[in-house]
């Protein structure tokens, strides 16, 4: 019996070229994917830093939230709808700004299969709120009984106001040893809170005073000078408890303060300059129990 070696191999042929097909286009389908993988993953970090940026006008502001996450969309190549933005509340009225991103991704090794797109799509939320734990912060506690604090339609931004460094208690100049601990801190030390915050997170509470007038020192005055016109984040108390080495201050938020000029010399000074809103790096109150005066962190949220 002849073997029908022609046909066989032709046979062979076919089927190595349909395999060949078939691995083609399914390796050009997995390097589409991936394709389509980046750039989900681009969309979604825009989504993400739309949503943080539209985040820093909340609660007060949404329509200027709205403007800060279309913008930083238009900025990064990516056109935000106002249909794509929305806002919700989690503690406090619009405190969420919520976006979500849709747009065609092309295929081209997938044409074979006859896709030629896909849809792709990211979504993002991000909050603002009062922190439970500020970083940076400078020494200099602030009373919560300040009038552009807890006066009538207050906390009050922008207007001229004067910070009082005079005694609060024996020993105690409204300089809080704010990273937790007891007794004498170095004038350069403080100094170094002063010119560049805490490099910590510091939460609410209990905080010892630190004795002295130390805002005499050759270091504090230049890390003062250092910081005049610039942003600064200050502890409010709202009580003070104890005598001497064991003085404290009640620390229960933060708030943000320009300073235009000081004088600080002798046992008493004064801080010139006016309060602020700022966005601050710290951790978010979980609670929606701590009050704000001003100085809020944004996160993403789930």
């Amino acid at each position: 019996m002849k073997r029908r070696v022609g046909h066989e191999s032709g046979q062979a042929l076919v089927i190595t070229v349909m395999f060949l097909t078939v691995l083609l286009g399914m390796s050009g389908l997995a390097i589409d994917v991936g394709t389509w993988f980046h750039s989900k993953r681009d969309l979604q970090a825009v989504a993400d830093a739309a949503a943080l940026a539209g985040a820093q006008a909340l609660p007060d502001d949404p329509a200027q939230a709205q403007t800060l996450a279309i913008d930083y969309g238009s900025r990064n190549g990516v056109t935000i709808p106002a249909s794509a933005i929305s806002f919700s509340t989690q503690y406090a009225a619009n405190d969420t700004i919520n976006v979500h991103l849709d747009r065609a991704a092309p295929g081209f090794f997938s044409k074979v299969f006859g896709l030629s797109s896909v849809d792709i799509g990211a979504k993002a939320s991000a909050r603002t709120d009062a922190m439970s734990q500020a970083m940076y912060a400078a020494p200099i506690g602030v009373d919560l009984a300040h009038p552009l604090l807890s006066g009538s339609g207050c906390p009050c931004f922008g207007q001229a106001t004067t910070l009082d460094l005079t005694k609060t208690g024996p020993g105690a100049f409204r300089l809080i040893n704010i990273d937790g601990s007891r007794g004498g801190t170095s004038p350069g030390t403080l100094a170094s809170w002063m010119q560049n915050g805490l490099n910590a997170y510091m939460p609410l509470g209990w905080y010892y005073s630190d004795p002295g007038a130390k805002f005499n020192s050759s270091q504090m005055q230049a890390a003062l000078n250092a910081r005049i016109g610039s942003e600064l984040l200050f502890p409010i108390y709202s009580a003070t408890r104890g005598q001497g080495a064991n003085f404290q201050y009640d620390v229960v938020g933060w708030v943000g303060f320009v300073m235009t000029s000081f004088s600080a010399r002798g046992s008493s000074g004064t801080l010139n300059g006016y309060f602020t809103r700022v966005i601050w790096r710290g951790i978010q109150d979980t609670t929606g129990g701590t009050t704000s005066y001003g100085a809020r962190a944004v996160q993403l949220v789930n």
